[in-house]
């Protein structure tokens, strides 16, 4: 069985190696496709000057943020340094640096590819749909398949070189923390200039969205890539790494077959970017397709071949459990069913989008009330999804033995993530044909040319939603998976120090229930807190907006000669996101250790409970309804219920901007916030059981 295990961190190596030589062959392909409109090459160049610059301010700030982390863990992680081992505390240094570094490397290979990728789209547009569609989707591969080889590279390499389960908790807090504030930074960004420049352009001065005259509309290009590439890059990286993280650390807990569960969490995961690999070589837009039907089947095949290499490796390795296999599997279709239900909620050719866009024609108003009222019923079919996922994977797995029961569910997260290549995919195409759609309109490519980009741009909002859902229902099933990941590390300091071991947490227990209302309330101020730094920043962008087509002679008319600044506007966009990305995230991290050292691992348990369930339901509200007003909105701009100018436009335009902070800042920032706090949660384990008020 060790052997076995050599073996999967050998085939890990490769795997990923593969993975990085396609993701090479497909950046150059796209790299290959010439642009010859000098108008869209100098925005590019713009919208690939402003993401660089937002990074490298985000990174340096960042940067001193994981320089202190690292400080304190050395001294405190996985015990404090003066009890405990140097050489250990080293390592948890070193795999949380190699986390936040990695996780960083995710998200500026985001930016390369997208801004490299937008304009090529765009130009391709001009042939038509199929050869448009694949340049996007290809762009959004290399980010696909190298964040998922980076995420396996980096498992397998922590685990290979320090065989300590624990030290890989470390890597996977690196990877959550940077995610978590590089994906609120990234919304921050993005919502401040995309509802800057909706309500000012469309609104107030009833021009296109991506009128050059909008001083914003650079500035929301550049979010585009900031916020649903590089944050969405490093947040999916995390997701995949924490997934992976929890089920080794339960593997490793487990007596028995230990080297076989560990072979089967790498076997799966290096089979599921396998199938990604082979799903990305094969997709296409057929002569009776749509995009969004090309992107669904290309998930659909990937799925099926993931099922088939798992059912095969599960007969040929000794050791291997069908249970577990069930419990895979019954992850990946529960995620697959999500996406569908997400789907039927934000699609704008499905009723549900439709009736609000109706509801648009008697105000805005309405278009709030009718979205948010759907957003909450969209949660309940993934709520049912993730509890059933829980549920079937546990009773599937529990015969096994002792903690067989929580693998189960881990190895449920691993299944529903394991196709995450194909996911980030998916995602990362979404913001690049929506910057090509605006580089046509920009570089005057025709109104066929512009429809086409549309018709990407729909694709890719639906397939966002799709991808969104399916994240959250992973992060949903990870986090589940971590409180056993928590169990296990705190009974083992508990049984250290001969206190009685964590059985489970009773909601009648005082210091339980403590811990599940404090953990409930964290998801609600944490996307306050966002979405108050969206408001606060596109105030101050609004205000900029207006200085400058008062100011500026002939702008507001149009004329050649009448350039807006540009850069006032994504210089603010940075300014905000770098002051509101850091209070969010560290409020959440501060709570955790404040309840932890007051209660103890009791009081944690209910924290990650309350956390866990609140997070999910707001963060699958939040994402569903952004969504659904988004593909409203675009609905009524196709021509329906009186098209662009009439009362329903401009109505749904202001419940997309309600929505954009919802579905792009604060709701999947939420699945981060998550997993970080149970992260937190349990390298402190230790400390808690040794150092707590009522613990």
């Amino acid at each position: 069985m060790e052997k076995n295990l050599s073996l999967f961190y050998g085939l890990s190596i490769l795997t990923a190696a593969l993975a990085f030589f396609f993701a090479a062959y497909l950046y150059l392909w796209v790299k290959r496709q010439r642009v010859q409109n000098a108008r869209i090459l100098e925005v590019s160049q713009l919208i690939k000057e402003g993401a660089n610059t937002f990074m490298q301010r985000e990174y340096k700030v960042l940067a001193i943020f994981a320089a202190v982390m690292g400080v304190l863990i050395f001294l405190l992680l996985p015990s404090p340094v003066w009890h405990g081992n140097v050489l250990q505390n080293a390592s948890m240094v070193a795999a949380y640096l190699a986390g936040t570094v990695l996780s960083a490397i995710a998200g500026k290979i985001g930016i390369l590819v997208a801004t490299l990728s937008n304009s090529r789209t765009a130009e391709s547009a001009r042939k038509g749909i199929k050869p448009a569609f694949l340049v996007g989707f290809r762009g959004g591969a290399v980010m696909g398949l190298l964040v998922v080889g980076c995420s396996l590279l980096g498992v397998a390499a922590v685990l290979m070189l320090t065989g300590d389960s624990t030290v890989l908790l470390g890597f996977s807090f690196g990877a959550s923390s940077l995610a978590l504030f590089a994906k609120a930074g990234g919304g921050i960004f993005t919502k401040t200039a995309d509802v800057s420049a909706d309500l000012t352009g469309k609104v107030e001065l009833g021009i296109d969205e991506d009128d050059p005259r909008n001083p914003a509309v650079i500035a929301d290009n550049v979010g585009d890539n900031v916020g649903d590439v590089a944050g969405m890059g490093a947040d999916l990286f995390d997701s995949n790494v924490a997934a992976m993280a929890s089920a080794l650390v339960i593997a490793q807990s487990l007596t028995g077959s230990r080297y076989a569960n560990l072979s089967m969490v790498f076997c799966y995961a290096i089979l599921g970017l396998l199938a990604s690999i082979i799903g990305i070589a094969t997709a296409r837009v057929g002569e009776n397709s749509t995009p969004t039907r090309a992107l669904n089947s290309s998930t659909y095949v990937t799925t099926g071949i993931f099922l088939v290499l798992t059912a095969l490796a599960t007969l040929i390795f000794d050791g291997f459990s069908w249970r577990v296999w069930g419990a895979a599997a019954t992850g990946l279709m529960v995620g697959m069913i999500i996406g569908i239900t997400t789907d039927y909620f934000t699609d704008d050719t499905k009723p549900i989008v439709k009736r609000v866009a109706h509801a648009s024609e008697s105000g805005a108003a309405f278009t709030v009330l009718s979205g948010v009222s759907y957003g909450f019923i969209s949660a309940l079919p993934a709520m049912v999804g993730i509890a059933v996922a829980a549920l079937i994977a546990y009773r599937l797995c529990a015969p096994m033995g002792e903690g067989y029961a929580i693998f189960g569910i881990a190895m449920a997260a691993v299944g529903m993530l394991s196709i995450v290549g194909m996911i980030i995919s998916n995602d990362a195409y979404g913001p690049i044909v929506d910057n090509a759609r605006g580089l046509a309109e920009m570089g005057g490519l025709g109104e066929e040319t512009i429809r086409v980009a549309d018709e990407l741009d729909s694709a890719g909002n639906t397939v966002k939603a799709i991808t969104k859902g399916f994240s959250i229902g992973a992060a949903g099933l990870t986090v589940i998976s971590l409180l056993g990941a928590f169990m296990s590390e705190a009974n083992a300091a508990l049984a250290k120090d001969g206190k009685p071991l964590l059985t489970g947490f009773d909601v009648m227990n005082p210091t339980v229930f403590f811990g599940i209302l404090i953990g409930a309330s964290i998801p609600a101020v944490f996307s306050a807190m966002l979405i108050l730094g969206v408001d606060r920043n596109a105030q101050r962008m609004v205000a900029e907006i207006h200085r400058q087509f008062q100011s500026i002679p002939g702008l507001r008319d149009g004329k050649a000669d009448a350039k807006p600044e540009y850069g006032r506007c994504i210089d603010i966009a940075t300014t905000g996101a770098l002051r509101e990305l850091i209070p969010a995230g560290l409020m959440a991290i501060l709570a955790t250790v404040i309840v932890g050292f007051i209660g103890g691992p009791s009081a944690i348990g209910g924290f990650l409970l309350g956390n866990i369930v609140s997070g999910l339901l707001i963060s699958l509200f939040m994402s569903n309804a952004g969504g659904l007003w988004d593909n409203a909105k675009k609905y009524v701009e196709a021509g329906n219920e009186g098209g662009k100018g009439s009362r329903a436009h401009k109505a749904a335009v202001i419940g997309d901007t309600v929505g954009d902070p919802f579905k792009d800042t604060a709701g999947p920032s939420i699945n981060t916030q998550i997993t970080v706090v149970s992260l937190v949660a349990s390298l402190l384990s230790t400390l808690f059981v040794a150092f707590s008020i009522f613990g």
